[in-house]
């Protein structure tokens, strides 16, 4: 008898020594690839000790990583802030929401024929991003530091239509956003996403001629499709892109270009 159980007792062992581990629950997210790729590599770990593995999409526009989430291709995406959603949903008439807030990119404007904004030339030419919440981001901020005047300082749609005052005549040039910081030896200022900016070899702290303040609305955030809010793998990716590690990721590996909004 005494036997017997010793026997069965091996048999039991070698059965959990060959059993399988659970495999990892896979949640793809797409990201633009700086900060936002570099942010979810650094989680990665993490979120394999939490039973996650994550699958990290990265794309250089903003429209496919919306426009797969919302065809269920994805299940999440990380590279854009609250205006750009909304308009983005109003125009496409798709149902994505944000589920939490990561960081802020200060956004800049950069030039290779001027060192000051104030030395911009009358008639200069400007680039700013060609989608309705970045465009009216970059005008928005010309507007804080005195180059143009606009008709609603607090619309966050605004377009070159609503300016009203433009004493230096500025002549603006609407482009996709990933190719502003391509265009700098062709035109006098372009407004560029921080994203974009660091890709190309900018540093937006010293490089920027005028820069967004710690106060920009413009937070970068977590989106899904309206109803995967309560995604258990959603939930474990947001508590790792909030948590004090990641903060710290940020402060040390930015220095400043990039700011937590947790």
């Amino acid at each position: 008898m005494k036997l017997k159980s010793i026997f069965s007792a091996l048999a039991l062992t070698a059965a959990v020594a060959v059993q399988p581990a659970l495999a990892a629950d896979k949640l793809s997210v797409a990201a633009t690839p700086v900060p936002h790729a570099e942010i979810l590599e650094h989680i990665k770990p993490a979120l394999k000790d939490e039973g996650v593995d994550l699958d990290i999409a990265v794309f250089t526009d903003y429209v496919q990583p919306n426009q797969q989430v919302a065809d269920g291709q994805i299940d999440a995406n990380f590279f854009q802030h609250k205006p750009y959603l909304d308009s983005f949903n109003k125009e496409r008439g798709t149902d994505l929401v944000s589920v939490a807030l990561v960081h802020v990119e200060p956004f800049g404007a950069y030039s290779k024929k001027t060192d000051k904004i104030d030395d911009l030339k009358e008639g200069a030419r400007v680039a700013i991003p060609n989608d309705p919440s970045n465009g009216a981001r970059a005008l928005l901020l010309l507007e804080k530091n005195g180059l143009i005047k606009l008709k609603d300082s607090d619309n966050l749609l605004a377009t070159a239509r609503d300016i009203s005052e433009n004493p230096k005549k500025l002549k603006f040039t609407e482009l996709e956003a990933a190719t502003l910081a391509r265009v700098l030896d062709d035109v006098d200022l372009a407004l560029i996403n921080t994203n974009y900016a660091i890709e190309a070899g900018l540093n937006p702290l010293e490089d920027a001629l005028i820069i967004e303040g710690s106060e920009s609305p413009y937070a970068n955030l977590v989106a899904v499709k309206a109803g995967n809010e309560k995604d258990p793998r959603v939930e474990k990716l947001i508590k790792a892109l909030n948590s004090e590690d990641v903060k710290k990721f940020i402060e040390e590996e930015y220095k400043g270009a990039v700011v937590p909004a947790f």
